[in-house]
C-alpha cells in the first residue's frame, strides 16, 4: 500500500547517508588545517543527518519495508573552504526541493505522517543551508582573514593553560 512512500524514503537515506560522509569529510579536513568552528558545524550538521536517517529508517519500518542503507553518491575530496561550502549549500538546497517534492508525492497518496516527516526535513536542510550559505557571505565579505582567525583562535587555545 505504502510502497511509493517506501520507496521515496530510501531515496532519502541514500542522500542523507551521502551528506552524513561528506560533512563528515570536510569536518576531518577543516579540523586538519585548524578551522575549529567550521569543523564543529560540518560534525553537527552529519550528526543531525545521521538523525534523519534514523527517523526515516524508523518510518520505513513502521510501513512494513526494507531500509537500504546506501550513499547515493561517493564523498567528493573537496580541501578548499569556499568550496566545500558552496557544495555543502547546493546538497542542502537539493534537498529542500527533493523534501518539498516528495512530501507532495506523500500527500497524492493519502500518507499524512511520512509527508509531515518530509516536510519537518525541509525545515532542517533550510536551517543547515542558512548556516553554510552564513559562512560563505562571512568569507566574501572578510576574505581569507575570516578565515585565519579561526586558526589563530585554535593556536590561541592550544597555548592557554589548562582551565583549573
Amino acid at each position: 500500500m505504502h510502497e511509493e512512500s517506501i520507496t521515496l524514503l530510501n531515496k532519502a537515506i541514500a542522500d542523507e547517508m551521502t551528506a552524513v560522509h561528506q560533512y563528515m569529510y570536510f569536518h576531518f579536513h577543516c579540523d586538519d588545517q585548524s578551522f575549529d568552528l567550521l569543523a564543529g558545524m560540518f560534525k553537527r550538521s552529519a550528526i543531525d543527518e545521521m538523525t534523519h536517517v534514523e527517523d526515516l529508517s524508523e518510518r520505513i519500518l513502521f510501513l512494513k519495508g526494507e531500509i537500504e542503507l546506501k550513499a547515493s553518491r561517493a564523498v567528493k575530496n573537496v580541501h578548499d573552504i569556499k568550496s566545500m561550502l558552496e557544495m555543502a549549500c547546493q546538497m542542502e538546497s537539493d534537498a529542500v526541493k527533493a523534501y518539498n517534492t516528495w512530501a507532495n508525492e506523500c500527500a497524492k497518496n493519502a500518507d499524512s505522517v511520512t509527508k509531515k516527516l518530509f516536510e519537518d526535513l525541509v525545515a532542517d536542510e533550510e536551517q543547515h543551508f542558512d548556516q553554510f550559505d552564513t559562512e560563505l557571505e562571512n568569507i566574501a565579505k572578510f576574505g581569507e582573514r575570516y578565515l585565519a582567525l579561526q586558526s589563530i583562535e585554535r593556536s590561541k587555545n592550544m597555548g592557554a593553560p589548562p582551565a583549573e
